[in-house]
């Protein structure tokens, strides 16, 4: 008499149930992970890109001069457009167009900011432009939006930032 080892098929049935089962619940926890990075990947986008404006911003405003915020020197309630002469003598305007920030140089306008960030407030604060106040020129920036991160999905964001001039106007 001979005896046949083996696995009888209800064995089987169960093995590949189960293998069936562990493998529907990894491969749902690596679709997760996916969809995590890309929103990761998708904010760290559109950050970088708001910080590089605002390093851009912060720089050209440290090192400018003639400070004015709506033509009209201090604005102590804010503002949604600024002006200032750059380091090279050129005006400079910052302000926002549609959901971008706009840089006017010299007459040529261009975009700081992509279509993954939309702004939907640009307010700036300017202190101590008139050289009677013994006040060194400041400003102070407020940018509110949101991120794209995915299809639809936005985080919002609030950022506050400032810039003193280098050189002295008291």
């Amino acid at each position: 008499m001979t005896h046949y080892r083996g696995y009888t098929l209800i064995e089987l049935i169960v093995s590949v149930g189960l293998f069936s089962l562990v493998m529907l619940m990894a491969s749902g926890a690596y679709l997760m992970m996916i969809s995590s990075n890309r929103n990761a990947q998708g904010i760290t986008t559109g950050i970088d890109n708001l910080s590089f404006a605002l390093e851009t911003m912060t720089r050209n405003i440290r090192t400018g001069t003639d400070y004015s915020c709506n033509l009209s020197g201090d604005c102590l309630n804010g503002a949604s457009s600024f002006s200032f002469t750059n380091a090279k003598g050129i005006a400079v305007t910052y302000d926002l167009l549609g959901t971008m920030i706009q840089e006017t140089t010299g007459g040529e306008s261009s975009m700081l900011t992509d279509s993954s960030v939309n702004i939907s407030s640009l307010m700036f604060y300017v202190f101590g432009t008139d050289p009677t106040d013994e006040e060194q020129s400041r400003v102070t920036m407020v940018i509110s939006g949101t991120v794209s991160v995915e299809r639809g999905r936005t985080e919002s964001f609030t950022i506050e930032t400032g810039a003193t001039m280098r050189g002295s106007d008291i």
